[in-house]
Order: C-alpha cells, then sequence, then structure tokens
C-alpha cells in the first residue's frame, strides 16, 4: 500500500469516527425521550412508577385470551420509537405464535405491521433461540428485542392482542422513542408483511413480499422451513433463488440470488450462526426445521413505484440421493419451465421442484403509511 493510500484510508476511518460519533454528543432540538411501559402506559412526562407510592407497582399486566392492549400511543406530534423490549411468562409455540402485534403510523386505520409476536421479533417456528443482529435480539432466549427506528410524522399506536384460548399471567414491556423529531417528505413508515404457507405450491414460488407500490426500501426478512419429508425424503430443500422484482419488473426480475443458503451468506448448506446482517438461529437437522434471516441495511435495496419478492422452492440430489427420490411415491419434477419428471434412466443428479411449509415476515420502509 502506497503512503498516500494509507493516509487516504487513515483518514477515511477518522473521518468516519467522528461522524458517527457526533449523533451521540451533539443535543438535538425540542427533542424529548419517553418511555411506555406498564408503569406509565402513555409515556407522560413525571407520571411514571406512581403506582404503589412509587415501590414497583404496576411493571406487568395480564392479557386475557380474547383481549388486546394498547401498549404505546402518541398523537400531534412526529417521532420516532427507538427501542421495543418485550417478555411473557409463557413461551410456548402456541403463545407466542399466538400473540399479534399491530403497530399503525398518523391515524391510519389500517396497520403497517401484523404478525406473530415470535415471527415478528425474528423467531421464527415458535422457538425461542439466543442471538443478536443489527435489527433484533434475544440475549438469552427470554425475550424480544427490536432496535429498527420507526418514524411517524403525526401519531403511532402499537397494540398487542392475545388471539388465543389461553390467559396471559405476566407481559412485561418497554416501548422507547423520541417526539418532536424533524421528519421531511423523504422520512419513509415503517412495515411488516407476514406471510405463511403450510405447504407451498409445486411451481408457484412463494411470496416473501408480495406487490407493493410506491417508493422505499426493502429492508430484509426472516423465514422460516419445515422441510417436507414424506415427499422428498432428507434432501437439500435451499436451491431456491429469492427474485426481486423492482421499478416495473415482469416476467424477470432486476435482483435475483442463486440459493438460500447463499443469501444468507453462507454456503453449501446452513448451520447455526447469528452475524449482524444475516444468520440462521434453527438449524434442526433432525426435524428439518430451519429459521434464517437477512438484513438489507450496507446493500440496500430502494424502489420507486413498485415491489415484489419472491423464493423459489427447489431441492437438489446427486448419486445415491436419487435413489431416495426414484423410491418416493409422489412423481418428482425437474426445476424447469415446464413440468417433466425426472428421468431416472438417464440422469445422475437433479434440481428438481418441491413443497415444503414455508412462513416469512418481511420489513420495508414505504413513503405512505
Amino acid at each position: 500500500m502506497t503512503m498516500n493510500r494509507l493516509f487516504l484510508v487513515v483518514m477515511f476511518g477518522l473521518f468516519s469516527f467522528l461522524t458517527k460519533g457526533q449523533s451521540m454528543y451533539e443535543m438535538p432540538k425540542s427533542v424529548h425521550t419517553r418511555w411506555a411501559s406498564a408503569e406509565n402506559w402513555k409515556g407522560e412526562k413525571g407520571a411514571g412508577g406512581m403506582e404503589n407510592g412509587g415501590r414497583k407497582g404496576s411493571p406487568k399486566f395480564p392479557l386475557k385470551a380474547g383481549e388486546s392492549k394498547t401498549l404505546a400511543e402518541v398523537s400531534q406530534t412526529s417521532g420516532i420509537i427507538r427501542r421495543i423490549w418485550i417478555t411473557v411468562i409463557d413461551r410456548s409455540p402456541e403463545m407466542i405464535q399466538g400473540l399479534k402485534i399491530r403497530m399503525y403510523w398518523d391515524g391510519a386505520s389500517t396497520p403497517a405491521v401484523s404478525a406473530p409476536l415470535s415471527d415478528f421479533f425474528n423467531q421464527g417456528l415458535g422457538r425461542m433461540a439466543t442471538f443478536e443482529n443489527e435489527c433484533f435480539s434475544s440475549p438469552e432466549g427470554r425475550s424480544f428485542n427490536c432496535f429498527i427506528p420507526m418514524p411517524f410524522k403525526t401519531g403511532m399506536k402499537i397494540e398487542l392482542s392475545n388471539e388465543t384460548k389461553t390467559d396471559l399471567r405476566m407481559v412485561f414491556y418497554d416501548i422507547d422513542y423520541t417526539i418532536g423529531d424533524p421528519v421531511t417528505e423523504n422520512t419513509l413508515y415503517f412495515h411488516a408483511f407476514f406471510n405463511k404457507q403450510y405447504p407451498t405450491t409445486l411451481k408457484k414460488d412463494y411470496e416473501i413480499l408480495p406487490e407493493v407500490t410506491g417508493r422505499g426500501r426493502f429492508l430484509g426478512v426472516n423465514m422460516s422451513v419445515i422441510v417436507n419429508q414424506t415427499q422428498y425424503s432428507r434432501l437439500w430443500w435451499g436451491e431456491g433463488e429469492v427474485k426481486m422484482y423492482i421499478d416495473g419488473d415482469d416476467k424477470y426480475p432486476t435482483l435475483c440470488g442463486s440459493g438460500t443458503e447463499d443469501y444468507i451468506g453462507t454456503g453449501w448448506g446452513q448451520g447455526v450462526f447469528a452475524n449482524r446482517y444475516q444468520g440462521c438461529t434453527i438449524a434442526d437437522d433432525k426435524k428439518l426445521e430451519y429459521s434464517f434471516y437477512r438484513y438489507h441495511i450496507p446493500d440496500p435495496v430502494y424502489f420507486y413505484e413498485n415491489i415484489r419478492i419472491t423464493i423459489q422452492q427447489i431441492g437438489f440430489g446427486m448419486n445415491d440421493e436419487m435413489n431416495l427420490l426414484r423410491n418416493l411415491k409422489s412423481p418428482v419434477y425437474n426445476a424447469a419451465e415446464k413440468l417433466e419428471q425426472i428421468d431416472f434412466s438417464k440422469q445422475t443428479k437433479a434440481v428438481f421442484e418441491r413443497s415444503d411449509n414455508i412462513s416469512s415476515c418481511a420489513y420495508y420502509y414505504l413513503g405512505k403509511p
């Protein structure tokens, strides 16, 4: 490395450090910090911890079956949600998938977020895992944390609903936000889309995000797969490509990946790992259950007219694995434009069409709530 290049690298690093730190030591104008919790439902000034004479009188609340509770609500001001933390006494799959979180921006009647609690917080399959990434974390597998900034211009509301048949005895939470933040016409609203298809349809790509119109940014997705063992044995299931159709794309997308494990930054199958922007929190090779994520933060995906995102259900087998496919009762088809069965007399390997159980929660920003 030449001295000139070394000097540029050092100066760029110093500049990055200083500019990153500015938001930590510079005081914004007329921006105020608020926490909503069971000790101060509305995040009101000077109104926290009033129960029991201020001696921890209301740290939690119950949520009966069929009941909904507003966790935070603000009106007639701008602001940004900075952090959400929730933990519940019952973390069974039935409960954490049956609890639904909904978010509304600027008085909208339709939620911008409506998803199972576990899936929204990057905990797929209703199975708690210990992990940390840029957007979510669960330090010991007992809580739900989200750090995605969620701006609003005139107000917000966050609700939690118990859609199970079981009463929930304890919910603890904090929603940390600021009010008075400056917003502009370029400020985007946070959204999340939950989808579940048990099972997927053969040759019909699973929709991570159905078509969304407007301008915005796709932030990322967490996905879960329960492999169809009965129909396709225990062969590799993740050859499907992620495809992102943006700004008028028709039959073919502008952005196209090369496989499930490739999309989350690994290769040749996937085990458990948790990186800052990509990871796999569950890789159960016995039950054949997998949960994984990818967040497009250093590599933004912008759209100006519309966006639609899908993933194919495609598997792979070779050599002795072909015997497993040959012995299946159902026909197996090559991955091709037209359905054609595998010719086991000629093929020693196959990339084939699959149908598995898939669920996902996709995150994106949009110019309207």
